[in-house]
């Protein structure tokens, strides 16, 4: 059986989401996983739909009264078995204190189920305990999740101190697995900075006798993602909650790499969808590039009214292929009045001509500003209070 110690003595790290959600994977892929939660806050045991206040036997049992360990296994999940906590576990560093080897009391109970699994990960509290000595005593491989900021790299050095004693004093065969940088976010420089100085960090002890000379940071890093938190609410794993979400396929790729399988490979053929077909252009599309027929199309009439002149002017503008002319800034240019409106029958049409210039038409319509002469019987007269006008303005 392979033992894996998740272990930061920093919390909030995803310690437990991992433990949880890399078992979940590994017995998806048919392998006999067994998870230990050593936390007395009982968190993997509450996300895997148990609670703490019914479970008969436990890790409390089994480091304290020296239960059987297969007896307090219980079966969560196909191929998942689970060693639930409760609040018990806090007494159990005070009840331990005047035991003679307290640091290998798990390991020698679970020495007789070691052929029965497959995998069996510890979910360590956040704290270098007699609890977290013995999830270090019980293991082979050390995973420490990690998030990417400056205070978590602070106590990574101290963890590494702590590994490394265990590993000379007490379990020779302890090695440090890999750093797993979860709630990682690429789009921030702090992260790549951290992640930068790790792998430094392990690159330098590479040929040296500690416990992390073969450590790597995992080719796949957990991105945030609010599905992670949301599952432990429903006592769910990530892939029962929603298995298509980021953190379900990072999950996926963390047990690939404990598997030995290339976590960077490509998916299998079935996963990838099959390329869209392209789609036509649309109809719409097309029709706007029709070019409008030659002919002129007919002209545009717009009326332009004045308070004072009864007779409106007509403003006739064509309508041709030819760009319009230059905009001249005299207020006299006028377009030429539009023709009435005849039968078709009555008069054969005109031959084409071209375009008709701008004609300038001088209207017998006075202009509104200029003072009239007596005033005609349909107009209102003036009112009383009215201002005469000093300059009028030239029409």
């Amino acid at each position: 059986m392979r033992t894996i110690a998740i272990l930061n003595q920093k919390g909030g790290v995803g310690k437990t989401t991992t433990a949880v959600n890399v078992a979940a994977a590994l017995a998806d892929a048919g392998r006999r996983v067994v998870v230990i939660d050593l936390d007395p806050q009982a968190h993997l045991t509450i996300h895997l739909g148990v609670e703490p206040q019914t479970i008969s036997a436990g890790a409390y049992d089994v480091l304290t009264q020296s239960a059987d360990f297969a007896a307090g296994l219980i079966l969560v999940r196909p191929n998942l078995w689970l060693l639930a906590a409760n609040i018990d576990l806090v007494g159990a560093e005070t009840e331990l204190v005047n035991v003679v080897g307290r640091e290998i009391i798990l390991r020698e109970a679970m020495q007789a189920s070691r052929d029965a699994y497959d995998f069996c990960l510890i979910d360590c509290p956040p704290s270098l305990s007699v609890l977290s000595l013995n999830a270090l005593a019980a293991s082979q491989e050390v995973l420490i999740p990690l998030q990417p900021h400056f205070l978590a790299l602070q106590g990574f050095g101290k963890l590494l101190q702590t590994i490394d004693l265990v590993n000379k004093r007490i379990n020779p065969h302890l090695k440090v697995t890999g750093v797993l940088l979860c709630m990682n976010d690429t789009r921030a420089s702090l992260s790549n900075e951290v992640r930068a100085d790790i792998d430094s960090f392990l690159q330098s002890a590479r040929g040296t006798n500690s416990a992390w000379s073969g450590a790597e940071i995992l080719p796949t890093f957990i991105r945030r993602n609010i599905k992670l938190a949301e599952a432990p609410s429903y006592g769910q794993t990530i892939f029962e909650y929603d298995p298509t979400c980021n953190g379900a396929e990072d999950y996926r790729k963390v047990a690939r790499f404990l598997l030995g399988i290339d976590a960077t490979a490509a998916p299998e053929p079935a996963a990838v969808a099959a390329p869209a077909e392209p789609v036509p252009p649309a109809p719409v599309v097309e029709a706007a590039r029709v070019v409008a027929p030659s002919e002129p199309a007919p002209a545009a009439a717009t009326v332009e009214a004045q308070s004072d002149n009864p007779a409106p002017v007509v403003a006739v503008e064509p309508q041709t292929d030819t760009p319009a002319p230059p905009q001249v800034d005299e207020p006299a240019l006028r377009s030429p009045p539009a023709a009435p409106a005849e039968p078709p029958g009555d008069h054969p049409a005109p031959p084409a001509t071209p375009p008709i210039p701008i004609i300038t038409v001088d209207l017998p319509a006075p202009c509104s500003h200029r003072p009239v002469s007596g005033t005609p019987e349909h107009a209102s007269p003036a009112p009383e209070n009215t201002a005469p006008i000093e300059n009028p303005p030239a029409c």
